[in-house]
């Protein structure tokens, strides 16, 4: 069994480390966070063995250190973890951007030990006690720029992810994950932010909004309460991108503004028949 240690305990960090454990990859976990709070609360519910006192404290005697805080903090942290690991050690992240990360250690001498990894899960919560067994099951895990990564450390950390996890890994260059990303996760949380202003501002006049809310309207607002702290960075290390996303998201609702205006309903008819093409996508 291999001995892990994670960097935040918050929900992926957390959920990491219940799943690696109760899968028996591993029988001993170590947890830092810059939150006391967090750690002693993982700590105490067993999601970790041992309380970690900093981040280098986190690195001794640990096979594989996960890093699992806002990509912001991953770019400060990274190239420090990979300055003080041994050539057997392995160093991952689960952040959901990864060019800039992968940029900033590209020429590090201990860069082949590390393998810039993205989970595609997540609940709208977060903090150790929103950590969850089963998250990643079924779920796509990418992983980037694994020529830049030791194949013998790709192979170990694809194992964990693919056998202990029960993710399906994909291989990604890490400027054009953070393309797709923009689409498929960072825009929705853009939508589901700006829906829930929405309401929120015509919730100040009718009390009872939300007492009308269908699962439409769940479903697609839940993400609004995902954590700023975790979005914020997000949102900022991929600016360039997320901009061409919604620069193509408001034009498709103008067209739809448009339609609706000029009483165009058979415009409107072959713009949802369209956009029900996803449906060949998503099989769902």
């Amino acid at each position: 069994m291999k001995k892990i240690s994670i960097i935040g305990l918050g929900l992926l960090g957390g959920s990491l480390a219940i799943d690696l454990k109760n899968r028996r990859f591993t029988d001993h976990v170590k947890g830092f966070d810059k939150d006391p709070v967090h750690t002693s609360y993982a700590k105490q519910v067993g999601i970790i063995d041992e309380e970690a006192a900093s981040v280098e404290d986190v690195i001794v005697g640990s096979d594989i250190i996960i890093i699992a805080v806002p990509v912001s903090a991953v770019i400060k942290i990274l190239p420090g973890v990979l300055d003080k690991i041994s050539e057997n050690q392995i160093v991952i992240d689960v952040a959901s951007t990864k060019g800039t990360i992968c940029e900033r250690v590209k020429h590090h001498t201990n860069r082949s030990r590390y393998v810039a990894c993205h989970p595609m899960a997540g609940t709208e919560n977060s903090g150790p006690w929103s950590a969850i067994s089963g998250m990643f099951d079924g779920k796509a895990v990418i992983l980037c720029d694994v020529e830049d990564s030791n194949e013998e450390a790709v192979g170990v950390v694809r194992k964990m992810f693919e056998d202990n996890l029960n993710m399906n890994p994909m291989f990604f260059n890490s400027y054009n994950h953070d393309i797709h990303v923009a689409y498929v996760s960072h825009m929705p949380h853009v939508c589901s932010f700006a829906l829930a202003l929405t309401v929120l501002e015509k919730e100040k006049n009718e009390k009872n909004i939300f007492n009308l809310a269908s699962g439409g309207f769940n479903s697609t607002v839940r993400i609004a309460k995902s954590s700023p702290d975790m979005w914020t960075p997000i949102f900022k290390d991929n600016k360039e991108n997320v901009m061409t996303v919604l620069n193509t998201y408001i034009e498709k609702l103008q067209d739809f503004k448009n339609l609706m205006e000029k009483d165009d309903y058979e415009g409107l008819y072959d713009y949802i028949f369209n956009a029900n093409k996803i449906k060949r996508t998503l099989k769902k």
